[in-house]
């Protein structure tokens, strides 16, 4: 017997889910939860820290950003910056805590914010950058289909996911 992804996206709102993990808006009861979350020591020069990311984008018209949750538990973060006028989809920032890595959250993360990119106006792909190095992101990405462009922007390695 197959399982059934349950996919459910709210447009420009605040839910967006795929299977049990779901993109939820950090309230003023979450925040602190959510700035808690880190990656391991290991990977702390690949992306920023939850607060410092969260402080941006208030500071960012196109940003959007989420917590991800694994059913009631918040197990990442995941910033968006969003520009439907020049039809850029750019995934800023993404994190997995150290505990939850490695349970496929990562995937199902990605696939509901794919997701909520494609119920975007215009939406035809979907970028990102990463640091390359040694415990980096650069495969978990390639193995979701995204490309590297061969652009190198500020030392990080652009990649393109065709939606």
């Amino acid at each position: 017997m197959g399982s059934v992804k349950r996919i459910s996206v709210k447009k420009g709102g605040g839910l967006v889910s795929t299977s049990r993990v779901s993109l939820r808006e950090i309230t003023s009861e979450t925040v602190r939860e959510i700035c808690a979350l880190a990656v391991g020591e290991q990977q702390k020069n690949f992306v920023a820290a939850n607060a410092e990311s969260i402080a941006e984008a208030y500071f960012d018209e196109l940003a959007w950003f989420r917590a991800i949750y694994y059913g009631e538990t918040p197990v990442g973060f995941v910033m968006l910056s969003i520009n439907p006028e020049a039809n850029e989809y750019y995934l800023w920032r993404f994190m997995i805590d150290k505990k939850y890595q490695g349970h496929g959250y990562g995937k199902q993360a990605i696939d509901a914010i794919i997701e909520h990119v494609k119920s975007r106006p215009q939406a035809r792909e979907l970028t990102l950058s990463c640091v390359p190095g040694d415990g980096g992101p650069e495969e978990f990405y390639q193995r979701l289909g995204f490309q590297f462009t061969g652009e190198v922007d500020d030392g990080e390695k652009v990649y393109r996911l065709l939606l």
